[in-house]
């Protein structure tokens, strides 16, 4: 349901809150053309561990708590979490060869 739902359950109305994940929801592209085009003049390797914290961000964040909310079972719930975790390690390392 990401940020639509959570507007829509803190009190938006559905259109609101569907203009406001919209606008939000542009920034990606809008970022990634502006890095795009400024990636000949301006040296944007710097921006990587940036956007891979956000998204580590994200996972600790909104997709943890979700996965405890969404299963009782302690099992599927470990489950879920060994595999951030081995997808944490993953990138670590990769980070560590390349």
């Amino acid at each position: 349901m990401g940020d639509f739902g959570i507007l829509v359950r803190s009190g938006w109305n559905k259109k609101s809150a569907l203009t406001a994940n919209f606008i939000s929801a542009l920034t990606f592209p809008l970022g990634g053309l502006t890095v795009y085009f400024i990636s000949d003049s301006v040296n944007v390797a710097p921006l990587i561990p940036f956007a891979a914290g956000n998204f580590v961000y994200i996972a600790a964040s909104g997709l943890i708590p979700e996965i405890k909310h969404h299963h009782e079972n302690r099992g599927h719930s470990l489950v879920n979490f060994m595999a951030f975790c081995f997808g944490f390690g993953l990138l670590y390392l990769l980070a560590l060869v390349f």
